[in-house]
């Protein structure tokens, strides 16, 4: 099979290793790409938001199957024009991934299929906000409509930093926020590959948004996440499923847009059950790279059955035993600025995928916010842990930035469900 996957980040580095590793693939080509994706695979340049040129790309490289991993080209269309060039791709239309492109799309779908989630208001003005804020009450949560990169959401008890933030969104020409009722809980990730119909869940994740320990500090892309989780009941995969998944995807079919490809389904642990934070269109980073680790089926035949409506027959997944913690190591400033052209020792290691990086004058530095993340896997959360952080040490990076708190509080039983 030969694979084509779009992206430059350490998601995309993820799947490009469970790729690369996988005996059904006999040709892998990432684009754009970057070094530590350059070191597995072939690497070719293409602008990932021009569909067209994703097509072509695809047809010049006879790609059996497209997999395009950041949110934005999906939005933009890119699987579109691949499907329209008649290449078999992983990821949904531009009019599914909605889903993800606009909170107020999300939630109007949530509410028709009756999903379960929290009240919200699509706000247009800072006096819409304002109302709105006082209709939910504190914590209050704000979003921007649109994509943010991860970066897009604001909670906090402060009136008045949920104002500034919803003013600087609304500043952008087409500027909407969505005001939403505060989810009491401790959060998953949950992966659902599909085709549509047929839905296979991936192991439940958690990931660390806020870049300060203890869960302090503003919003990042994710700084670190661990799966499975032992916290969670053998009953939530399956009510997730029957609850979120399965009216989601039949709302979908029922609007002409049916969702093929990765719903990322973000959750609540409330004490009345699982509610909804939010959809995404794509694995997300960093618990792809935990969720990846543990995961034994070879990753083409899942990704290829999904795009071409045939997972229903395929068998069962594998999961090798233990778990996997992710550590991001971010660059100094991030998430409000990222400091660039640092050089990166030991950024090769096994585990290591790179997220923010670029090649100067043959050597690596740093080149995003989130320049590296670091997995590693053991027989239970505290040795995982451990070896992550082993890895994480080994990498030399000036000024960088990490938590060291990641997977902790569940290593030690800390973390409980309210509801069973």
């Amino acid at each position: 099979m030969r694979v084509l996957l779009i992206g430059t980040g350490g998601r995309e580095h993820a799947l490009a290793s469970a790729l690369a590793k996988d005996p059904a693939v006999t040709s892998l080509t990432v684009a754009p790409g970057n070094p530590g994706i350059a070191a597995i695979a072939d690497v070719a340049a293409v602008d990932p938001m021009s569909p067209s040129a994703v097509a072509d790309l695809a047809v010049s490289l006879a790609a059996d199957l497209v997999v395009v991993g950041p949110e934005a080209p999906l939005v933009a269309g890119v699987a579109d024009a691949v499907r329209a060039a008649g290449i078999a791709v992983f990821g949904p239309s531009t009019a599914a991934a909605q889903i993800e492109g606009s909170k107020t799309f999300a939630k109007d779908v949530m509410v028709a299929g009756g999903v379960p989630t929290g009240g919200s208001v699509t706000c247009e003005t800072v006096s819409e906000v304002a109302a709105a804020l006082d209709e939910f009450g504190a914590p209050h949560v704000v979003k921007n409509d649109g994509l943010a990169a991860g970066k897009g959401v604001v909670v906090t008890s402060s009136r008045d930093e949920a104002l500034a933030h919803a003013a600087a969104c609304l500043a952008v020409p087409g500027g909407r926020v969505v005001v939403e009722e505060f989810l009491d809980g401790p959060e998953v990730s949950l992966f659902v590959v599909t085709d549509g119909t047929t839905a296979v869940p991936l192991l439940p994740a958690q990931d660390f948004k806020r870049i300060g320990e203890g869960d302090t500090g503003p919003n990042t892309g994710g700084m670190g996440a661990y799966a499975p989780l032992p916290w969670v009941t053998d009953s939530l995969v399956p009510t997730v499923l029957r609850e979120v998944v399965e009216p989601t995807l039949a709302e979908l079919r029922r609007r002409g847009t049916p969702f093929s490809g990765l719903l990322y389904v973000g959750l609540a642990i409330t004490k009345a059950g699982p509610r909804v934070i939010e959809f995404n269109a794509r694995f997300g980073d960093p618990e792809t790279q935990s969720v990846l680790a543990l995961l034994e089926t070879p990753l083409s035949s899942l990704l290829q059955a999904a795009a071409t409506g045939t997972l229903a027959s395929l068998p069962p997944l594998q999961w090798r035993d233990g778990y996997a913690v992710t550590v991001v190591l971010a660059s100094s400033g991030y998430p409000a600025s990222s400091r660039t052209g640092d050089p990166i020792g030991g950024g090769y290691a096994d585990g290591i995928a790179h997220a923010g990086t670029a090649l100067r004058d043959g050597a690596l530095v740093s080149a995003g916010g989130r320049v590296l993340t670091c997995t590693a896997t053991g027989a239970s959360l505290s040795i995982a842990r451990e070896a992550a952080y082993d890895l994480v040490d080994s990498v030399t990076l000036d000024g960088s930035q990490h938590r060291r708190d990641i997977a902790l509080a569940a290593s030690r039983g800390e973390v409980v469900s309210p509801w069973s």
